[in-house]
């Protein structure tokens, strides 16, 4: 039996990635939204990412891809619990001269 290809870390990644870049900035979305968009609206099926996609977006935070959220505020990739969105990093603005 073949393994899900949607589980694959590559397949979570280009979801997050792709449901990102269509946010305007400082924009977030849901863990669950990149779940859906693999899995469809089946709360059985996506809710099977959940875990995947959790590991996957804390690696995509230790490398700076993307943040993980709570609260609205960035938070350690290594240290969150509870709920938590995704965005990407925002773009530190070089202090005026």
């Amino acid at each position: 039996m073949t393994s899900d290809p949607s589980h694959r870390p590559d397949a979570l990644r280009a979801a997050i990635l792709a449901l990102l870049g269509k946010l305007a900035p400082g924009k977030s979305i849901s863990p669950s939204d990149a779940a859906r968009a693999l899995a469809g609206s089946d709360e059985k099926q996506w809710s099977r990412l959940m875990k995947p996609l959790r590991a996957v977006s804390v690696e995509m935070a230790k490398a700076g891809e993307i943040e993980i959220l709570r609260k609205g505020k960035p938070t350690d990739p290594d240290n969150f619990r509870g709920v938590y969105r995704l965005a990407l990093p925002q773009k530190s603005t070089p202090p005026a001269p």
